[in-house]
């Protein structure tokens, strides 16, 4: 199967620090693949690379045999790379009907069907179309931070850290709406540090330390890994 997105040799700095040091990767189409590991390991600092927030100093980035080092931020949603962002940043003082309509704005078609589609994978949002974004809990923001990106139809959709200050219940809420994406043949690429979860429902995972990838599988062999065992699963 031909990849997706081609990472290769990718090298971004924060001044004097090297923060992502030459990695390699790639995501095959229609599936989920997670970026794991610690606070600081490169993570995020590599998803807004993919999607033009931070500039790459080496390598290169191939999205569908474009290659993304040089494009702007717009260039690349254009394209349909988006990024829902860790923090969720929606827009709080409009309501959730604007929130979604926003994440539309650069589709040129009718968007009925899509706003259905996203109502039926979040009902809550449904429930609430009309009241205030800042007036939902933190578990139904996400769920509109989601909701917002597919709104734009993306060919690939980047995650950074979807479950981060949810409850339990609420965090196999929000993935087990990630496999019904991927049935529904979206590619995502999910960065996590619920690493349980994430290799759970991931067909294939890297694993950052120190801005190199470490450990690269399929999931469910990295479930049984040792290594991950030791430093991530706390066992």
């Amino acid at each position: 199967m031909s990849a997706m997105l081609s990472v290769s040799g990718l090298q971004v700095h924060y001044g004097v620090i090297e923060a992502v040091k030459g990695i390699d990767f790639s995501l095959a189409q229609g599936r989920i693949t997670t970026l794991l590991g610690a606070n600081g390991a490169g993570k995020s600092t590599t998803l807004l690379t993919l999607s033009g927030l931070l500039r790459a100093n080496a390598g290169s980035i191939l999205f569908e045999g474009t290659e993304l080092t040089g494009l702007s931020t717009h260039q690349i949603v254009e394209l349909g790379l988006i990024q829902v962002p860790e923090g969720r940043e929606i827009l709080t003082t409009l309501s959730v009907r604007e929130n979604l309509l926003l994440g539309a704005y650069r589709r040129r078609d009718k968007i009925g069907a899509e706003f259905e589609n996203v109502l039926s994978l979040f009902p809550r949002l449904r429930e609430r179309l009309n009241g205030a974004a800042g007036n939902l809990s933190g578990g139904e923001q996400q769920m509109l931070a989601i909701a917002r990106a597919l709104m734009s139809r993306p060919r690939l959709l980047l995650l950074d850290e979807p479950s981060m200050g949810l409850g339990p219940l609420l965090v196999r809420e929000i993935f087990k709406t990630l496999k019904a994406l991927k049935e529904q043949g979206l590619t995502i690429l999910l960065v996590e540090q619920n690493v349980r979860q994430a290799l759970q429902i991931a067909d294939f995972a890297y694993v950052m330390e120190n801005g190199k990838i470490a450990l690269v599988g399929p999931s469910a062999e990295l479930l049984e890994n040792p290594k991950v065992i030791e430093a991530y699963l706390g066992a």
